[in-house]
């Protein structure tokens, strides 16, 4: 689906994020997977037919075409908790170049909760390959999630905003060491092996040098799959409250829409350090009441600061300038993006020209065949791009190009 907007003013993004909005009430707006697949099949009702969306512990936002932000807002919030008032409220709305512009922020990293986090890109990818595999991303949309991304990938590759090893699954593990001292002797529990999961599982391997892990996941293959990799234990999810009850240090990775660790779970079971790094939380907040009960979430996690985020914060001009960039070149795509009509219009009316008796005895029998005829007219429509481009001029180039197909036949007699 393409948008029916020429204009760039008419592209929003509608977002709450880490600033203005703790964990407990971004979890109110995240979106799951199938709940993206029903607002797809909710927005053409909504008049929308450009858009995706990114929801991840961080931030929840919808990108797209529209006459107005509520639109996107309506529909994001036919499948949440929250509803449109509050995310309303406690949004940043942005159209047109400062739309753009912000998504090249968040996908350089520079607007994550722990500064340069580079999973952004993949989950990026990831909300934009569903929408674009139910026809949601047209030619605006896909050109510039291509400029963003490459944006993204020469900032990794010619500054260190990403470097070192700082993300929220590698906070849990400093947090670990700080508050535990050694992993040594303990018993770790990770319920849930999504992506983040298995970072943190990778992290625990190699930063606290334990393999005392066990893994818990709905699906138990997966668990004995990754558990296999890993060299770790895996366990059946009916055999979790046991575990739980076994294990010093808890972590729970999952994606469920309601709290998988409770309270009940917890009490009386002696002391224990809860890291709860879902969106929305899935432990339990009354929890962290419990007496040993240590809980905290993402939150509390990327608050932790080091000499590697210090270094990252030196990088950040030099993002920009790349951003900046990168921008520029998006820019005169899209300038160039409202030539286009013209241009067919001209290459249509020099194909019906060839063909007009009055031209042909103009051109006699020296006129190039079909095939060349193409090639010329082709040659004639990007001289005219090229000029619209340089001199931003419109419709002198449409009697400037007539005026050189009419003069090539009489030059190619010569």
């Amino acid at each position: 689906m393409g948008n029916k907007m020429a204009d760039i003013s008419g592209f929003f993004v509608a977002g709450i994020n880490y600033k203005k909005t703790d964990a407990a009430i971004r979890g109110q707006f995240a979106i799951s997977n199938e709940q993206y697949e029903k607002i797809l099949t909710l927005a053409p009702s909504y008049h929308l037919n450009e858009l995706f969306i990114l929801s991840t512990c961080n931030r929840t936002e919808i990108y797209g075409f529209a006459e107005d932000a509520s639109q996107l807002i309506n529909l994001l919030c036919t499948q949440t908790t929250g509803d449109p008032g509050t995310f309303t409220e406690l949004a940043y709305i942005k159209n047109g170049l400062d739309a753009i512009e912000h998504l090249f922020q968040v996908a350089a990293g520079l607007d994550s909760q722990i500064l340069g986090d580079y999973e952004i890109v993949g989950q990026i990818k990831q909300a934009v390959r569903i929408a674009r595999e139910r026809n949601f991303i047209g030619s605006f949309s896909e050109r510039l999630v291509n400029c963003v991304l490459q944006s993204s990938k020469s900032i990794k590759n010619q500054t260190t905003l990403s470097g070192g090893t700082v993300s929220v699954s590698f906070a849990a593990i400093q947090f670990i060491k700080e508050n535990t001292g050694s992993a040594a002797g303990k018993k770790i529990l990770l319920i849930g092996i999504g992506k983040i999961g298995r970072n943190t599982c990778r992290n625990m391997i190699d930063y606290l040098d334990t393999r005392d892990i066990t893994l818990i996941n709905r699906t138990e293959e997966k668990a004995a799959g990754l558990a296999q990799e890993m060299g770790v234990q895996h366990a059946s999810p009916e055999h979790t409250e046991t575990y739980i009850a076994s294990s010093d240090i808890i972590i729970v990775a999952t994606n469920a829409e309601q709290p998988v660790l409770l309270r009940s779970h917890l009490e009386n079971k002696g002391n224990k350090l809860v890291i709860d790094l879902s969106i929305p939380c899935n432990v339990e907040k009354s929890a962290r009441e419990l007496p040993g009960i240590t809980l905290v979430n993402v939150d509390e996690l990327s608050r932790l600061k080091d000499e590697t985020l210090q270094k990252r914060e030196a990088e950040v001009p030099k993002a920009n300038a790349i951003i900046a960039e990168h921008i520029a070149e998006f820019q005169e795509w899209q300038e160039m993006r409202k030539h286009v009509p013209v241009l067919r219009a001209v290459k249509t009316k020099l194909k019906e020209l060839h063909t007009c008796p009055i031209f042909s005895r103009l051109s006699g029998e020296s006129f190039p065949s079909t095939t060349n005829t193409d090639q010329q007219i082709q040659r004639v429509i990007n001289g005219m791009a090229t000029k619209m481009r340089q001199h931003n001029q419109g419709g002198c180039q449409y009697i400037e190009a007539i005026n050189e197909y009419i003069a090539f036949p009489l030059t190619a007699k010569n």
